[in-house]
């Protein structure tokens, strides 16, 4: 039984999927999605909530935020890291922030004000760890037009910053980095059948993440230029290289990072490189 994370994350994480190997369809309105693997079985729940249900063994494993594996303490195994997002491939932040104009310049300068978060029980233990009395609320959205007005600083997720500038606010401090995590029940996990599944989607999701900014590159190459193309390929491995027909051509097949192929194709047709390829890659397993 697989938890999926209902919302923000939901569209990412079906295709996701996908280009591990696994189709997971659902309407939008559809909390039981069709998995098209007779050994799953799912649930589309909140990301705030999967730790809970995989830690009360509801679902064998699930994919979550640390945030809300630290918030709900859930006594759970963290499988892997899967850092993906909505919108980027990098980790987010919860930031406790204030107005730009605000006097206030550490965490400290906030004792006796009003702080509002949807992560209130780490908020919590943020400010109980410096000693600092102040009031959490909980925040149920927007949370980033309630200051000044409502409270006198928020504690919110974000993964590059934008939405704060453009409500004026300024970062005091980071309280957690987070990212998505693939994550089991400890019983689930003891269960070696179970574990082997759970160790399957992980391997599988963790190749598709890291095909996501690569690409396949082959081609055909004069057997003299070899020396100068390898030197020119910063391959993942050592590229696997063929023979031809022609004993003075060799074929050759490499990974590279997607940022670099636009840099790296004039060079290798400058070498003698001809029948140049580029294809994208579902997934690369280490």
């Amino acid at each position: 039984m697989l938890g999926l994370p209902k919302g923000s994350l939901e569209e990412s994480t079906k295709n996701l999927f996908a280009k591990a190997g696994w189709k997971i369809t659902a309407s939008s309105r559809s909390y039981k999605p069709a998995i098209d693997d007779p050994e799953l079985d799912g649930r589309f729940v909140r990301a705030q909530e999967v730790s809970r249900y995989v830690e009360h063994g509801f679902f064998d494993c699930g994919l979550t935020g640390l945030d809300w594996i630290r918030e709900n303490e859930s006594d759970v195994v963290e499988v892997c890291d899967l850092i993906y997002s909505k919108a980027s491939a990098q980790k987010s932040r919860w930031v406790l922030c204030v107005p730009e104009a605000s006097p206030v310049q550490r965490a400290e300068d906030l004792a006796g004000k009003r702080v509002a978060t949807e992560l209130v029980g780490t908020v919590k233990r943020y400010f109980a760890a410096k000693k600092i009395p102040v009031e959490i609320e909980f925040s149920w959205g927007a949370t980033e037009v309630k200051v000044p007005d409502l409270v006198d600083a928020i504690v919110d997720i974000t993964e590059t910053g934008s939405s704060l500038r453009a409500n004026k606010l300024r970062i005091v401090d980071t309280l957690l980095e987070t990212n998505t995590k693939l994550i089991a029940n400890q019983a689930s996990w003891a269960n070696p059948a179970k574990r082997r599944k759970i160790e399957t989607i992980a391997l599988l999701l963790r190749g598709a993440l890291e095909a996501e900014s690569k690409v396949g590159l082959k081609m055909n190459a004069p057997k003299k230029s070899l020396d100068a193309i390898l030197a020119a390929i910063p391959a993942l491995r050592n590229p696997t290289i063929s023979p031809l027909s022609n004993a003075d051509w060799i074929a050759l097949e490499t990974i590279i990072d997607e940022s670099v192929a636009r840099e790296i194709i004039p060079k290798l047709k400058e070498l003698g490189a001809e029948g140049i390829v580029e294809y994208p890659l579902n997934k690369v397993v280490y």
